[in-house]
């Protein structure tokens, strides 16, 4: 597996990362425990080394998984782990609304150590900017965290522009986590040059569109009751009807160059800046391996051009998520 630096920061992972949500939630009824297990422990014996979950997740079952799997190869691996929703530290029951206060991000920091069976976090996300808190009084938080050596680097998830900015002048940004695919491509207005410009690395969430850019998900799939994408207007059977143009793209070139859809969309992913990694999910051994071979698939300035031709006429049918949600990503 071949390794990518995220920014000037130095912080070196693997090309390809996992994305651990889905194991305990999210996609439906948490996965079996061991199961999951063994899966992130073979992806760190096929050269994966960089982890990604969060304290909302579950609340805390997924970090409490993420710990346990990677405990015993933790000087190998990075871990990143996220902050910022309203959740009580001692119970896990999550209230209403975002929580980013300075004396909230470090007690949350306490028990993502615990969960994670570490004394370091590698890389500490803000999950969602919080509107109520000023972002350098957050980005002041996490510098103080770093000083004590509990966190070793700062990120933000799906903050626009000038937030980024903000808090990297008071405490360097090393990653920005946002969503971005071949059908989400809102970050490359004005997002990827802010990063290039200040030199932080991009890590794309659902780079496989939340699995339907892999080909399996049709008009008529049903999802389990639990499956957040029930709630998901791009996820209508109408959108992913229309939809559906984008995957016979990806498969038209995947047949040329004897790969699956999902490899080309990682694939085209690595293709987009050096500093970019996405990490992509998966409950499953076999598409897990699937995933890892997209960094083997190498795009010429062709089939780049003719990814880029076609998509540019296909117009992607409804909003990533509900409109709730939405308003909270960008600020």
């Amino acid at each position: 597996m071949q390794k990518r630096k995220l920014g000037s920061s130095g912080l070196e992972v693997s090309a390809l990362g996992l994305g651990c949500m889905g194991m305990s939630f999210g996609y439906g009824p948490a996965a079996d425990k061991q199961e999951m297990i063994r899966l992130i422990r073979t992806a760190v014996e096929r050269g994966v080394t960089f982890f990604d979950t969060a304290e909302v997740y579950g609340p805390f079952r997924n970090e409490e998984l993420v710990g346990e799997a990677l405990a015993p190869c933790r000087s190998e691996v990075v871990i990143a782990t996220k902050f910022g929703w309203n959740i009580d530290s001692q119970t896990g029951k999550q209230n209403p609304g975002l929580n980013s206060r300075p004396e909230h991000v470090k007690v949350a920091t306490e028990g993502m150590l615990k969960r994670l069976q570490t004394d370091f976090i590698d890389l500490l996300y803000q999950h969602r900017v919080d509107p109520n808190v000023p972002i350098e009084d957050v980005a002041g938080a996490v510098k103080e965290l770093v000083r004590e050596g509990k966190v070793r680097h700062f990120g933000l998830s799906e903050a626009g522009a000038k937030t980024i900015r903000r808090a990297h002048a008071v405490q360097p940004v090393t990653a920005l986590q946002s969503e971005y695919s071949l059908w989400t491509r809102g970050p490359e207005a004005e997002i990827l040059p802010t990063l290039e410009e200040l030199k932080i690395g991009f890590v794309p969430f659902s780079p496989l569109g939340k699995g339907f850019l892999a080909g399996k998900i049709t008009e008529t799939t049903t999802f389990d009751a639990l499956d957040f994408r029930n709630t998901v207007p791009r996820f209508a059977p109408e959108a992913r009807k229309a939809n559906q143009a984008l995957v016979d793209l990806l498969a038209t070139v995947a047949g040329k160059k004897k790969a699956t859809p999902a490899q080309i969309a990682l694939a085209w992913l690595l293709t987009r800046k050096p500093w970019i990694v996405p990490i992509p999910g998966t409950t499953k051994v076999a598409r897990l391996e699937e995933n890892l071979g997209a960094a083997a698939v190498e795009l010429t300035a062709e089939d780049l051009r003719e990814i880029e031709g076609a998509a540019s006429k296909i117009q992607i049918q409804g909003a990533r998520y509900p409109e709730h949600v939405e308003r909270m990503t960008g600020l």
